[in-house]
């Protein structure tokens, strides 16, 4: 199967950089991450929702941590664990205390980025680790690729039968209600999908950018679309050929290939919103 796809991009992309299995295999990481991350973020922008992924993404440390602790050598599990928790945890914190949303988020993302980083440091320790911030999606091998294409299938299945409720959440969670829609679960579902692909691309985006690429295309898009359809196929877009961007001047540059893609990310949103914003005074 990955095979047939490098055959398929040695085609669209006749260029000397696609002789690389690891470029190729960046690639096809990046065309199933970038939809993923926009469709989510459609629903995360329209949420309000963008400090709530900033804090998954950033409690991975903690996760690691716990994997340290443990003694693993391997601490992704520990990791996708521990944020999938959080996010449950963080979703009945808030409906048992009523506090504000900024608030637990704040408290939250304090205490699980403090915990990591202390027990990271014991020893000098941290070092070793630093490679989550900035990820590294260039050392992708190819069982994580058909991982990404077992996740791409999972939330593409949620989003078909579950998209239309969420969207409505985020508009009007008392209309839901009325509607038959189980407003607490639908949501908790949500969060723990979102938790699952945090968890996974921060290996290959980083903890300081995997929230950046979820945000910025999806708040791109909105800045020129009229109705839903448009805004989740421009978020698409404008994902993916920011990764296909960010990716190949990387590759050329020499650069941090996740910060690379975010900078693409932001110049959309900054062409946009202007564009926008130029429109509206017209």
């Amino acid at each position: 199967m990955i095979d047939t796809y490098y055959k398929i991009i040695e085609i669209l992309f006749p260029f000397a950089w696609t002789q690389y299995a690891f470029m190729k295999n960046a690639l096809l990481a990046m065309f199933f991450v970038a939809p993923l991350f926009a469709l989510l973020g459609t629903l995360v922008v329209g949420k309000r929702m963008a400090f709530f992924s900033d804090v998954l993404g950033h409690s991975a440390l903690t996760g690691i941590a716990l994997g340290v602790v443990l003694g693993l050598r391997e601490p992704f599990w520990p990791m996708l664990v521990f944020i999938v928790a959080l996010a449950v945890l963080i979703n009945l914190f808030k409906g048992l205390t009523q506090a504000s949303s900024d608030t637990v988020l704040g408290v939250f993302f304090a205490m699980t980025v403090a915990l990591g980083v202390v027990i990271l440091s014991r020893s000098g320790g941290f070092n070793k680790f630093t490679g989550y911030l900035i990820g590294d999606i260039l050392a992708i091998s190819r069982m994580q690729i058909y991982g990404l294409i077992g996740l791409s299938v999972v939330v593409l299945w949620y989003w078909m039968f579950f998209g239309n409720n969420l969207m409505l959440i985020s508009v009007n969670p008392v209309l839901a209600r009325t509607r038959g829609v189980r407003v607490f679960w639908m949501e908790t579902g949500f969060v723990v999908l979102l938790a699952v692909v945090v968890a996974v691309s921060i290996r290959l985006i980083g903890i300081l950018m995997v929230n950046s690429l979820l945000i910025l295309p999806a708040a791109a898009a909105r800045n020129i679309s009229g109705n839903m359809r448009a805004y989740t196929a421009w978020s698409i877009a404008i994902s993916i050929v920011s990764a296909l961007g960010g990716l190949v001047l990387s590759y050329y540059l020499g650069t941090a290939t996740g910060a690379t893609i975010v900078l693409f990310c932001a110049g959309f949103y900054l062409l946009t919103a202007l564009g926008a914003g130029l429109m509206h005074r017209r």
